[in-house]
């Protein structure tokens, strides 16, 4: 199965086409109004405008005497595609360019459960049980981060270190974790200030006799118990996440390739052969003998 690419569209003061009657439309409606888009609700009107994307919620009308269903999504879908829109259909995924998923929002973090237009309902089930777990103040702490950008680049030049060390501060039990409680009371502003303000040597991550502008090299070996992803334990996802680089023999599953960061580069290796010499985070995927 070929996944989608997951992203985040800025649509605020955008034209955004919404066709169609009944609930659906209107849920359609709300969610491009809810993103600051401005609702247009004809092709043409839309077009003029460069609308970019369309919402497609047409309800069913099948004819009595027939039994044939004139489906007009499929010809308004196929008349937005050919003018460079992307385009939603509602409950017709095989007719999408893209679809919505549910939605968790801690503005300005926003978690997008999609399943690729399987099952909205497995999206929603999942949305509810994330509500639970995450705190109201998970918000404040992004903006405290966002307000701090500055600093953090101050307090660490280099960019392997900056990402260690928000990793290590946002990890579970971290002085900044997003789903713990320190206890104090604090505001996220105040929390963030007081890490950023630290002065020990075990949290500044280059170290004592490191210049802060220097990258030092770290390799960890990881030896795979199989190519299914599902194997790796909680400490290796964690390694993986925070990669670098990333060295992998020969059968070392694309699965578990794509549990790494995106952005850490990929480097491949004879069987055994020893890792290159890189700068930052160096995992190595071994597979077993």
């Amino acid at each position: 199965m070929t996944l989608p690419l997951p992203l985040f569209h800025r649509i605020a003061g955008q034209p955004v086409i919404v066709l169609g009657t009944g609930e659906g439309a209107m849920a359609k409606r709300r969610l491009v109004e809810r993103a600051g888009g401005l609702v247009v609700g004809d092709i043409a009107a839309g077009l003029a405008q460069g609308a970019r994307l369309a919402f497609i919620a047409h309800e069913s009308h099948v004819d009595a005497v027939s039994g044939a269903d004139p489906d007009r999504s499929a010809a308004d879908a196929a008349a937005l595609r050919a003018a460079g829109l992307l385009v939603n259909v509602v409950d017709r995924p095989d007719l999408c360019d893209f679809t919505t998923p549910a939605i968790v929002d801690r503005a300005p973090v926003l978690l997008a459960i999609g399943t690729g237009g399987a099952s909205a309902g497995l999206a929603k089930a999942l949305r509810l049980r994330l509500e639970t777990l995450l705190p109201a103040k998970l918000g404040a702490l992004a903006d405290a981060l966002a307000a701090a950008r500055q600093a953090l680049r101050a307090r660490y030049p280099d960019a392997g270190h900056r990402r260690r060390a928000l990793d290590a501060a946002l990890g579970e039990g971290g002085v900044l974790d997003p789903l713990g409680d320190d206890g104090s009371g604090a505001s996220a502003g105040a929390r963030v200030a007081a890490w950023l303000e630290k002065t020990d040597e075990a949290d500044d991550l280059s170290g004592p006799d490191k210049s802060p502008n220097e990258t030092p090299s770290e390799v960890i070996v990881i030896r795979l118990a199989s190519a299914d992803p599902e194997d790796l334990t909680l400490r290796e996802a964690r390694l993986l996440g925070g990669a670098d680089q990333i060295a992998h023999e020969p059968g070392v599953s694309p699965e578990v390739l794509a549990r790494a960061r995106a952005d850490a580069g990929r480097i491949a290796i004879g069987r055994d052969q020893p890792p290159p010499v890189v700068k930052g985070r160096l995992i190595v995927l071994r597979t077993l003998d």
